[in-house]
């Protein structure tokens, strides 16, 4: 790859790839959080990483409560299930709880206050997350499947190496991404959500009940990190309550970069900065991996404000 990627063999780099793909797919359900509550409110929810760290948590505590721990030698998809299922509501819960109890109050409020509420309300989720797991990282058990899928490319073996991981992480992330498009083009509830970021007042005025759809939109933000926050433990195999700070930075900008308010946006920028990252540690080492996901960010305030799938819009 020569100047391109130091030192960077083909297999090397597809691995990174690979890497990035599910990494990518992960940002994007955290993104898609951020992006969710933007598009309604206007509001930059900077608690929603670190509600994220509470949802992996969450996880291994139900894991371990339903008997699993690392001796555990065959893949207990029942508990995964159950403790996919138990994080998705927790995250979804406490979404909401801090919607109805930090942020409605101030909804008509000047930005900065809401802004700042979201980062008491972040502080808040760390120091639970301490107390609840110490500041030690916490160890989820290795339960996925041990098994490869090798793909030959122009004669090279071996150049592409699927492993179990990658499988669980894209195809639980892709549904839940359908599932949030089909929720948002074609529900009641999610025709009433267009409505309300498109204009609150009006929506308001045909009898819509905005509080009721804002509630709605916090609780799907925080199921999609519910389920990140599992897939993350089993991919990546531990979490440390200070999680939620990279997670969250990174998440926010995949938002920026596709588009922030823009749900298809959000998931196309995640993936993009899991690539670049995954990219980056490649070819250059990991300690280069945050220079080059938020010198896309710095880029992309500069050159297209809007992201890549962002539009215009007029000050409401």
């Amino acid at each position: 790859m020569g100047p391109v990627c130091p030192g960077g063999s083909p297999e090397l780099i597809a691995a990174g790839l690979i890497i990035g793909l599910s990494n990518g797919a992960l940002i994007a359900l955290i993104a898609l959080g951020y992006t969710l509550v933007y598009g309604i409110i206007e509001l930059i929810n900077f608690s929603h990483g670190d509600l994220f760290m509470l949802g992996t948590f969450m996880a291994i505590t139900v894991l371990a409560a339903l008997g699993v721990s690392q001796d555990t030698t065959t893949t207990p998809w029942l508990p995964l299930l159950v403790a996919l299922l138990v994080a998705m509501a927790f995250c979804g819960a406490l979404n909401v709880l801090a919607e109805r109890i930090a942020y409605r109050r101030l909804r008509n409020a000047p930005r900065l206050a809401p802004l700042i509420s979201a980062i008491g309300v972040s502080f808040i989720y760390v120091n639970l997350g301490l107390l609840w797991k110490g500041p030690s990282p916490v160890r989820f058990p290795d339960l996925l499947p041990q098994f490869e899928l090798v793909s030959m490319i122009t004669g090279v073996e071996s150049i592409i190496r699927f492993t179990a991981r990658d499988f669980f992480v894209i195809f639980t992330a892709v549904p839940l991404m359908l599932g949030l498009a089909w929720v948002i083009g074609s529900t009641k509830m999610g025709k009433a959500m267009r409505a309300v970021a498109q204009d609150r007042e009006m929506a308001l005025q045909m009898g819509i009940d905005v509080d009721r759809v804002i509630s709605f939109t916090f609780l799907l933000g925080g199921v999609l990190a519910g389920g990140a926050a599992l897939m993350h433990g089993l991919y990546n195999g531990n979490a440390v309550f200070v999680l939620g700070f990279t997670a969250g930075l990174k998440a926010f900008t995949a938002a920026v970069l596709g588009g922030i308010g823009n749900v298809t946006g959000a998931a196309l920028g995640g993936l993009l900065i899991g690539l670049i990252a995954a990219m980056t540690v490649t070819c250059y080492g990991g300690e280069w991996e945050n220079v080059g996901v938020f010198a896309i960010l710095v880029l992309i305030l500069v050159f297209r404000p809007t992201g890549l799938l962002g539009e215009d819009t007029p000050e409401r």
